[in-house]
């Protein structure tokens, strides 16, 4: 695994200059595998804590994995998350729809423009929702992973947007988004790509944190393998 800064023989990291449509910086953290030639890319969504030290982990695990991946801070604008502290989900409770929709765009084209091309998005708990938002927008993802994303208001648009291959893992426990699943599975049939709804039986909202109370290592790790596999099956 990488460190923060610099590069390992598998990986290096770096935070390259990504602006938002204002002229912004967004704080991008990417990783990406140290091999010749171009691979797919990763767009890795936070939760409602913006960047953190966990999410920055998942990036360079994409990247260990095969991808170039890159994560944003939503909340840069604001300082970013970590400066933010507690008062993060409030920031983000308050991010306009088009805004966040501009941002996750300026992340997509720099991918688009270091990668084969092929891009897929992964999220977590209000970045799960974002992907969703994401397939809503009719975004150019070839793949989409949503990890229990609240059910957007304007969800139906899937139906005749999404174009990804879009996997969708929720908790069991969690039941006031997972209660949603089976719409978002409809909309996905309407729009004709590939689908799959993985619950996982046992755990609650958020168990892919390993530094979250609700962390579930056995279901986490089966998740992340379904994740890559659906990458590397839809983004080759």
């Amino acid at each position: 695994m990488a460190s923060p800064c610099g590069k390992t023989t598998r990986i290096g990291v770096s935070r390259p200059e990504i602006k938002g449509t204002d002229g912004v910086s967004l704080m991008a953290y990417v990783a990406k595998p140290n091999v010749s030639g171009r691979v797919p890319g990763v767009m890795v969504i936070h939760e409602n804590r913006g960047q953190t030290e966990h999410i920055r982990d998942v990036v360079r695990r994409a990247a260990t994995a095969g991808f170039v991946a890159v994560n944003i801070d939503l909340t840069a604008r604001q300082g970013g998350g970590e400066k933010l502290g507690d008062a993060v989900t409030g920031a983000i409770g308050n991010l306009p729809l088009q805004q966040k929709l501009a941002d996750h765009t300026a992340a997509l084209t720099y991918l688009k423009a270091n990668t084969s091309g092929a891009v897929g998005a992964v999220g977590f708990c209000f970045g799960g929702g974002e992907v969703w938002n994401l397939l809503a927008a009719g975004a150019d993802l070839k793949a989409a992973v949503p990890y229990y994303g609240p059910q957007p208001s304007n969800y139906q648009d899937i139906g005749s947007k999404a174009k990804g291959a879009t996997l969708a893992v929720y908790a069991e426990q969690d039941t006031r988004i997972t209660s949603t699943g089976p719409q978002m599975e409809e909309q996905l049939k309407k729009a004709g790509v590939p689908n799959q709804l993985l619950v996982f039986p046992g755990v609650n909202h958020a168990f892919h944190n390993d530094t979250g109370a609700r962390y579930a290592p056995e279901a986490a790790q089966r998740a992340w393998v379904a994740t890559i596999d659906w990458f590397r099956k839809y983004l080759a």
